[in-house]
């Protein structure tokens, strides 16, 4: 696929996916959010690329959705519901907001993921490999989403986060009163909610909405040494396993959490990079997984 609203650079096994409507802050436009889902996929099939980042051009992360597709969206979600056609809220909405069929953002070839991490967003986590917010600017509305959606979110110092939704007279979107509260907490994620007031990076630090802080003159170097380092460094297999562990866990007992563990030890006992990590351990040099 051509890419006209982001960029696709690889550079020492990382992936950087970039928005790139920097005119709009990097506003979300259903093109966007097609190039971006082929990009993931891309990267995630790819065997050179390690860690995935997603960023956004020049001063913003992504300021939300396009406010003229959306209020297009708008216009066409009264007819969809005036039709009376039977069809899910789910169909209606990927129709409506990014025309993105069940089938694109849930390919066949993806096992052992659950169903709710095959939905609009929550692709990126059944990615196999790290996926890390580079948050450069604001994020707010759909942006905020796209970020929480990642697995690990560092931000610029100049970083904005804001919900948005309850000053557009919306709702909690695209399952973010699931995932938020999980990374925030129930209090704060109800404040965030509740008033959709900005928060600097700073304060998003505090609550653990981003896990690290880098100066803006710095932002990406800091970035990149953190992803080229597990693209370098650790064993790729066990990047996959340990998040589809964690993720899976959300929905699991510590019996069966426990019991998973089990079963993916003995796997990773007779894997390629359980032997790498012995041996490059005990010969003292870089380590060369395979990812097998």
């Amino acid at each position: 696929m051509p890419y006209e609203q982001i960029l696709y650079t690889l550079n020492d096994g990382v992936a950087i996916i970039t928005l790139n409507r920097p005119a709009r802050l990097n506003a979300w436009t259903r093109g966007m959010a097609k190039e971006v889902m082929d990009a993931s996929h891309r990267a995630e099939d790819d065997d050179k690329v390690r860690v995935i980042v997603l960023t956004g051009a020049s001063r913003g992360f992504c300021a939300g959705a396009d406010m003229a597709e959306l209020e297009g969206a708008a216009d066409e979600a009264v007819a969809s519901l005036k039709s009376g056609a039977a069809m899910s809220a789910e169909r209606r909405v990927s129709l409506l907001m990014e025309q993105i069929t069940e089938e694109e953002y849930n390919p066949e070839n993806r096992d052992k993921i659950r169903d709710d991490f095959r939905k609009r967003y929550s692709y990126l986590l059944g990615l196999k490999k790290p996926v890390i917010a580079a948050v450069n600017g604001p994020a707010a509305g759909l942006g905020l989403i796209i970020a929480l959606y990642c697995d690990i979110r560092f931000a610029s110092e100049k970083a904005k986060f804001s919900t948005a939704f309850s000053k557009r007279g919306l709702i909690a979107e695209h399952g973010i009163s699931w995932i938020l509260p999980r990374i925030v907490g129930l209090s704060n994620a109800l404040d965030m909610l509740y008033s959709s007031r900005v928060i600097d990076a700073h304060e998003a630090f505090r609550m653990g909405l981003v896990n690290r802080i880098f100066p803006e003159d710095t932002f990406m170097d800091g970035v990149m040494a953190y992803a080229k380092d597990l693209a370098g460094s650790v064993s790729p297999r066990s990047l996959g396993v340990m998040k589809r562990q964690v993720l899976n866990a959300m929905f699991q007992t510590l019996a069966e959490a426990s019991e998973t563990a089990d079963e993916e030890l003995l796997q990773s006992l007779a894997s390629e990079d359980f032997k790498e990590g012995v041996a490059h351990f005990l010969e003292k040099r870089p380590p060369l997984f395979t990812g097998r």
